[in-house]
């Protein structure tokens, strides 16, 4: 049989596992979206990264969010807010995947609900995410003094946070702005870039969390 600290080591090294898949998930995501898209599909960028529903990497891309999903809705961490976040991040990004973002501008009715309803999703699923890097992977065992690797994690994690708001912020912000200003702007994609940022930093995050870097010494 196994000691108890054998069984602990390998339940440790499973959660880092698990982090570290949920982390290259999320830094990949964006360019294998793109570069897919381009070199599979002649398609450029796209306006969001949610549109490439629309082009023929819908696979990857809703494989992806599903693949991300259930490994949060596997992640555990140490409390139950841990649980809780990553049962809500799961429901998020599987809403974001099966809620398809409109394919036009003119769309209404039923195409026009469903895309409200994936940018719900998308909002949540973002705001989850900046929860578990600013909150969630800050916290420190009262018991403990963090190592100096621990310290240097909970910078990553709150710039990781940090950019994640604001590229939230700042899709909301390019969302009220009157027509005019968002047909000269959308020539630059700026939605794809901030999702782009806020996917691969919440990337980083997790690669963080998993030890991929950063890992405690000795």
């Amino acid at each position: 049989m196994k000691s108890k600290a054998s069984t602990e080591a390998s339940l440790v090294f499973s959660y880092l596992t698990l982090r570290k898949a949920i982390g290259w998930l999320g830094t990949t995501l964006p360019f294998v979206l793109c570069l897919g898209a381009a070199v599979l599909f002649g398609k450029g960028i796209q306006s969001s990264i949610s549109y490439y529903y629309h082009t023929g990497m819908r696979d990857v891309f809703v494989g992806t969010l599903f693949a991300i999903g259930f490994f949060l809705l596997s992640y555990q961490g140490y409390e139950r807010a841990d649980h809780i976040a990553g049962n809500l991040a799961c429901l998020f990004a599987v809403g974001v995947a099966l809620f398809p973002t409109v394919k036009d501008a003119g769309a209404v009715g039923t195409e026009r609900i469903i895309g409200s309803v994936h940018a719900g999703f998308a909002a949540l699923f973002f705001g989850t995410l900046t929860y578990f890097s600013l909150v969630l992977f800050t916290k420190t065992n009262p018991r403990k003094k963090p190592t100096r690797r621990k310290l240097q994690r909970n910078m990553v994690y709150r710039a990781c946070g940090a950019i994640m708001a604001a590229c939230i912020l700042l899709a909301a912000v390019y969302a009220v702005l009157p027509a005019e200003s968002q047909a000269r702007l959308s020539a630059y994609a700026p939605i794809y870039w901030l999702e782009a940022t806020a996917i691969l930093v919440f990337g980083i995050s997790w690669l963080t969390k998993g030890e991929a870097i950063l890992k405690d010494e000795g």
